[in-house]
């Protein structure tokens, strides 16, 4: 049996969908069941016999965890350490999605699996710390770091630029932080791709769609594709500017493009390009549900 854990989020709700689909043997939850207290989910999971735990839950609002970085840690930190505990009782495999910010992007070329994480902000921090936490407790155990996720359930940066254009003349973006977005239901697919396999290639991964671009770039290819798909008629003028003219609370990675290769040729995944998957997903939205 497989534990969905955080099935109501952007990830969460599209591996939940496909399980269905594959009428896997599954089950599922969100805040139902405390992450941050182990008893509460080792009484939840007594009597099941697991055979692999997804966790999705995580707190991601990056810039509010300045603001409550103990109530981040407990839940990307702690969490995942609890989670890790259950599943070494069950004898379960852990497949985890953290991200691209354990990196401080002062690399200029790929980041693979292998380099060092250095965070820079309170949230990316107890990601990393996360991770480290799984890795202590548990050898059976798939990390995914992903990046710039958007999809159809949760707020994103997508959300975001659409609303954007919808209620401003000019919108601008950060035009020199470089990265590779991430189409949630691509994401799912992957991660069913490494259960089909039952793997036992444990480790870390990284996974996003194919493709490095900066922020500046895909608002505007999101906004190119709002024209063609008839989500927006008037004309925007989207400005590049700068990290420092866009000030936030915490610190993110100039340069996080993720190196997909070990993810690719360990479960022979072949990446969609991000401007695949920006059409894919915009065509499935209509305008009286733009957000």
């Amino acid at each position: 049996m497989i534990w969905l854990i955080g099935n109501k989020g952007m990830l969460g709700t599209e591996i939940e969908a496909l399980l269905k689909e594959r009428q896997m043997d599954h089950i599922a939850t969100d805040q139902e069941v405390d992450i941050t207290n182990l008893g509460s989910m080792q009484e939840y999971a007594a009597r099941k016999s697991l055979t692999w735990i997804i966790n999705c839950a995580a707190y991601t609002a990056v810039d509010r965890a300045e603001d409550e970085p103990e109530r981040a840690s407990r839940i990307n930190a702690d969490g995942p350490r609890n989670i890790a505990h259950v599943a070494a009782a069950q004898g379960a495999k852990l497949i985890h999605i953290s991200t691209d910010y354990v990196f401080d992007g002062a690399k200029d070329a790929p980041y693979e699996e292998k380099d060092i994480p250095n965070p820079l902000s309170s949230y990316a921090a107890g990601k990393y710390q996360g991770e480290r936490n799984i890795a202590e407790v548990l050898a059976a155990h798939f990390i995914i770091r992903s990046a710039w996720m958007y999809g159809g359930n949760g707020p994103n940066f997508v959300y975001t630029m659409l609303r954007l254009f919808r209620d401003k003349e000019e919108v601008s973006v950060v035009a020199d932080q470089w990265g590779s977005p991430t189409y949630a239901p691509d994401l799912a697919a992957a991660i069913m791709t490494i259960i089909a396999a039952d793997s036992t290639a444990y480790g870390i991964y990284h996974f996003t769609n194919e493709g490095r671009i900066n922020w500046y770039q895909f608002a505007c290819a999101i906004y190119d594709l709002a024209r063609k798909n008839g989500l927006l008629e008037k004309t925007i003028k989207i400005s590049p500017i700068s990290t420092a003219q866009y000030l936030t609370k915490a610190r993110r990675p100039r340069y996080a493009y993720l190196s997909k290769e070990k993810v690719c040729s360990t479960f022979n995944i072949k990446l969609i390009p991000w401007q695949d998957s920006l059409a894919a997903y915009l065509s499935t939205i209509v305008v009286p549900n733009l957000p």
